[in-house]
């Protein structure tokens, strides 16, 4: 396997499990050195860097939670000590709280909307300073499906994956200049924990409108984001790549 990322320093929120966990793996098994950011499982996390660290590559994890401003510059500066610039950014943190709308608490709103787009905001603004300085960068948001078609129980949810959407094409327009692109990766039905209790039948439902008919792998996502993620695509930016199944198409 080649060693696209030889010498580059990636950041990668919510990298202790599911997607975060298969993007950090995929990016250091190409020479990434990863700085693996965690919320509240570090057993988790030091798996993680455990693994990184038998890929060949080296690990730097970071306790944050980026939907604070001063836990994100804490995750920055770490970063930059630990391998001196950014080269990558993967915007994967995220949460869900399902509920119908009108039974949804303002608290879920707002807990979803911060962890999964205020973070990226943070976390982008705090990144793109160094990788303006270098005249190079790549940064990644994990969205979803959710945040395109919409999604019932989930309106906090895909809202905060449509603003992901925005946020992507406006930082693009930004930074294209500077050697920065800045793309997203939409989800579509991933094999997570987070389908663990979700009953079978309702399962069996969202999978007979993918045309794939199979749920995807946190790998599947990480293959998509070590491509944007790569000096190749230094002409792709603003872009969204639906990974799922064919779920949806337009």
């Amino acid at each position: 396997m080649p060693n696209r990322f030889e010498g580059r320093a990636a950041i990668v929120t919510g990298a202790s499990r599911g997607i975060g966990r298969a993007i950090a793996l995929r990016l250091a098994s190409e020479g990434a050195r990863i700085v693996a950011n965690y919320h509240t499982q570090r057993e988790a996390a030091d798996a993680v860097a455990a693994e990184i660290e038998r890929c060949g590559s080296q690990a730097c994890i970071v306790q944050a939670d980026v939907s604070r401003a001063e836990d994100v510059e804490r995750l920055v500066e770490a970063a930059l000590k630990a391998f001196g610039k950014i080269d990558v950014l993967i915007n994967n943190a995220g949460i869900t709280r399902d509920q119908l709308l009108m039974r949804m608490s303002e608290a879920d709103w707002d807990l979803v909307l911060d962890t999964n787009l205020k973070s990226a905001f943070l976390m982008t603004k705090a990144s793109v300073r160094p990788m303006l300085r270098a005249r190079y960068g790549r940064i990644v948001n994990i969205t979803s499906v959710s945040g395109i078609i919409g999604n019932q129980g989930q309106a906090n949810y895909s809202a905060s994956k449509a603003g992901m959407l925005g946020l992507t094409r406006s930082v693009a327009r930004e930074v294209a200049a500077r050697g920065i692109t800045c793309n997203a990766v939409a989800a579509g039905v991933i094999d997570t924990e987070i389908w663990a209790s979700v009953p079978q039948a309702a399962i069996d439902s969202v999978l007979g409108m993918v045309p794939a008919g199979r749920k995807g792998t946190p790998e599947d996502i990480a293959e998509a984001v070590a491509f944007l993620a790569s000096e190749a695509t230094a002409y792709i930016t603003g872009q969204v790549l639906n990974v799922d199944g064919g779920l949806v198409m337009a």
